[in-house]
C-alpha cells in the first residue's frame, strides 16, 4: 500500500526546501509546478488549446509558448486567467496521476504530490494525507523580500493573494513549523514520517 500524501504551504515558507529533503531521502515527489510547465511545452494537447484560444502572436519565433507575454495578457483579464486555468488544471492533475499510478505500480511506500495551492484548488480529495510547510508572516515577508529582490508592497500583496498560513494549519494534517532552521525542519519531517509508519 502506498501513502500518497499532499506537501503544501505558501510563498516563501520553504516548501521547495521540504520538497527536496523528501527528495535527498529516495522518496517520489511529483511537483505540480513542474507538470504545469511540461503540459504546455510544444506539441502538447495543452499547447495546441492555448494557441486555439490565445492566438499565434503568445509564441516565440522558436514557436514555444512566450510565458511573459502569456503571463501580461491573463494578470489583468480574469476571464482569460480561469480561461488558461481551465486548460492547464486537467492536464496537470492527469499527468501528476499518471505519475503516482507508476509510483503506486512500482510499490512505492510514500509518494508526495508537491501542490502549492492544494487547498486553495480543492485538491485533497487527490491524497490520503496532508503536510503544510508553516512561516510566520514576517519571516515570509523577509524571505520572499530577499529571495525575489521585491519591495515590501509587492511581496506583502503577493502573500496576500493566497490563504493565509494560519488559515491552512487547520485544513493539514500535519504541520512543519520552518521558522527554525533546517536540522529543526528536516528532524519535524522524519517525525511526521516515522508518525505515518512509511519511514524508520
Amino acid at each position: 500500500m502506498s501513502l500518497i500524501v499532499g506537501l503544501t504551504g505558501g510563498i516563501a515558507s520553504g516548501k521547495s526546501t521540504v520538497s527536496n529533503m523528501l527528495k535527498e531521502m529516495g522518496i517520489t515527489v511529483i511537483d505540480a509546478d513542474i507538470e504545469a510547465r511540461l503540459c504546455v511545452e510544444k506539441g502538447e494537447p495543452a499547447y495546441f488549446q492555448i494557441i486555439n484560444e490565445f492566438g499565434g502572436s503568445i509564441l516565440t519565433s522558436e514557436g514555444e509558448i512566450d510565458r511573459q507575454r502569456l503571463g501580461s495578457i491573463i494578470f489583468h483579464d480574469e476571464e482569460k486567467r480561469l480561461l488558461l486555468n481551465k486548460i492547464v488544471h486537467p492536464e496537470v492533475r492527469r499527468r501528476m496521476n499518471m505519475k503516482k499510478d507508476v509510483a503506486i505500480q512500482n510499490g512505492e511506500k510514500l509518494v508526495i504530490l508537491d501542490i502549492p495551492l492544494l487547498f486553495e484548488s480543492k485538491l485533497t480529495y487527490m491524497v490520503e494525507k496532508t503536510i503544510l510547510v508553516y512561516v510566520d508572516r514576517d519571516i515570509q515577508l523577509k524571505r520572499l523580500m530577499e529571495r525575489n529582490h521585491l519591495p515590501l508592497t509587492e511581496a506583502d500583496a503577493r502573500i496576500q493573494s493566497q490563504i493565509p498560513l494560519k488559515e491552512k494549519v487547520k485544513l493539514a494534517d500535519e504541520v512543519i513549523n520552518n521558522n527554525g532552521n533546517l536540522i529543526e525542519t528536516k528532524q519535524q519531517l522524519h517525525q511526521i514520517l516515522i508518525s505515518w509508519g512509511v519511514y524508520k
